[in-house]
């Protein structure tokens, strides 16, 4: 039941700060987008974390505790939480002086691709049940080499990039696509500075490297 009310109050408390951030600055309930994206993220969030409770509460409890322990690391959490709030914040502005003029075919496609991110990062957790939002090396943990992990070594970051680079035109805004650009590189440093560590704790991963050449994006890095 704590793993419950702590699944429970961290969902709550992301919504009411999201939405809070991107209708304040919107000024205005009636940001459409932003009702969109609230629901593209939410509700697959909500249907993932009870999937997770009933079926893999280690894992779920393991997501939950986001807290790096390596100065890099930390780094890179915390800039990419700005990134994401200044973004937001730039979004709702760019509704309410109407910067912007996305069209819809392009929120909706941005919709899809949010979505099948969303879907390919639920399969990274199925496939690795040593995934955790910090970097570590678990106890018995062992090299994941199957499925997507066996395309690019790093899926779970290939689907937030896409992810993340599809909010801003879901939420109808160019200007905050600029924002969240500088993600991209941010994952990069984390890639990077996870790998040493890998490399020096997890038996088997420098083969897997020579298994598996692209971090990322196949063919490209």
């Amino acid at each position: 039941m704590k793993l419950f009310f702590e699944a429970i109050a961290k969902f709550l408390l992301g919504f009411m700060i999201v939405a809070a951030i991107l209708f304040l600055s919107a000024g205005s309930l009636l940001y459409i987008n932003g009702w969109i994206f609230i629901a593209l993220l939410f509700v697959p969030m909500l249907i993932l974390g009870a999937i997770l409770f009933i079926k893999s509460p280690l894992l779920l409890k393991k997501r939950l505790d986001s807290r790096e322990k390596e100065k890099t690391q930390k780094g890179v959490v915390a800039f990419s939480g700005l990134l994401f709030v200044i973004g937001f914040i730039v979004a709702g502005l760019d509704f309410r002086f109407g910067l912007s003029v996305v069209p819809t075919w392009a929120v909706v496609t941005a919709s899809v691709i949010f979505l099948i991110s969303y879907a390919l990062y639920a399969e990274v957790m199925r496939e690795n049940a040593y995934l955790s939002r910090k970097i570590e090396v678990q106890e018995g943990q062992s090299v994941v080499s199957t499925g997507l992990y066996g395309i690019v070594r790093h899926p779970m970051y290939a689907a937030t990039v896409w992810l993340f680079l599809s909010i801003p035109i879901v939420l109808g805004s160019f200007w905050a696509l600029i924002c969240f650009l500088p993600y991209v590189f941010i994952i990069a440093v984390r890639i990077i500075d996870e790998e040493k560590l890998l490399s020096k704790e997890l038996c088997g991963y420098e083969e897997y490297k020579k298994k598996v050449r692209y971090r990322l994006i196949p063919f490209v890095w």
